[in-house]
């Protein structure tokens, strides 16, 4: 499989395509056990440009370059340290980027500018998160860790807590369901923050059952995996609405003994306080070999978007 740019998971219409990359994930997690890296991409640049702040994924997109034996240029912060600042579009810095680096991954705050950068840039693009509409690369990642854990993708329910509306993360999550057989969805969130109806309406056109219900406890005893999001406060125009809603659904004890002894808790992070810190030692909180099997899933993406299959 040869991907020109990574924008959105509507791009998969196969799951052998993400079987592709999974299991050239799994190659790459078997490289690092061994201490063995041969440097694929010597002599290649990643130019990682955040326009919005970022721990996790820029972190292990320059990991993932660095291990594969590539190198790495970054803006952390290109809305104030760039030529952004300046007045310069979006267009023309990806053009010019595009002539310092092999491959660009991009975080922007405007929903839809990850598609806009790609027809500027002269080289593979990746969407690192465009506003509140995807995030294609936490939503791969978040799929290998569930097969990981569960050892399965068909036949397993799924129930999305807290920001349905602004999560990129579940939006790019749900256009890859159709791939795998028997899924069934369940969404809790405020009213303020249900899903939007294009995803609802998407689900129905796939014939992926879904239900709204009112508390993660109620989720927690039917799901294989609870997929918590925080409330987002960057997504808030009034910071007293926001105030309102951040705590909205807590993840506690309460909520794990409700839940399958086999079942999984998944949160692409940061988290501020919907999962409680006790929650954390015990064995169905994947979160963190989530954020590491990012490193994984990403190596694979640029190997392949470089290199090809």
């Amino acid at each position: 499989m040869k991907l020109e740019h990574l924008i959105s998971t509507k791009q998969f219409r196969f799951r052998e395509e993400l079987r592709e990359i999974f299991e050239t994930a799994g190659e790459m997690e078997k490289r690092e056990k061994s201490g063995k890296f041969p440097p694929d991409c010597s002599g290649k640049i990643l130019a990682t440009v955040f326009y919005e702040p970022s721990t996790r994924t820029r972190f292990s997109f320059e990991t993932a370059m660095y291990k594969l034996g590539g190198n790495v240029i970054t803006s952390e912060n290109a809305a104030e340290f760039s030529s952004a600042k300046k007045g310069e579009s979006l267009e023309d810095s990806m053009r010019v980027i595009s002539g310092y680096a092999d491959a660009i991954v991009l975080r922007h705050p405007e929903e839809g500018s990850a598609l806009r950068a790609s027809k500027s840039a002269r080289v593979p693009l990746i969407n690192a998160g465009d506003g509140s509409g995807e995030h294609p690369t936490q939503a791969l990642l978040d799929l290998y860790t569930a097969e990981k854990e569960l050892a399965r993708l068909d036949d397993i329910s799924i129930a999305f807590v807290g920001d349905l509306k602004y999560s990129r993360t579940i939006h790019s999550t749900l256009y890859l369901l159709p791939l795998y057989r028997n899924i069934r969805v369940c969404l809790v969130s405020p009213p303020q923050l249900k899903l939007p109806e294009e995803y609802e309406e998407y689900l129905r056109e796939k014939n992926i059952p879904f239900e709204e219900v009112a508390t993660a406890e109620e989720a927690a005893g039917r799901a294989d995996i609870l997929s918590v999001t925080r409330i987002q406060q960057e997504r808030f125009a009034s910071r007293e609405e926001y105030e309102r809603l951040k705590g909205s659904y807590v993840i506690n004890k309460k909520v794990l003994d409700r839940m399958k002894k086999d079942s999984i808790i998944m949160h692409p992070l940061p988290r501020v306080s919907e999962i409680a810190p006790e929650v954390d030692e015990d064995a169905r909180a994947a979160y963190f070999r989530q954020t590491k099997n990012g490193v994984y899933v990403r190596m694979a993406l640029l190997k392949m978007m470089l290199l090809g299959s």
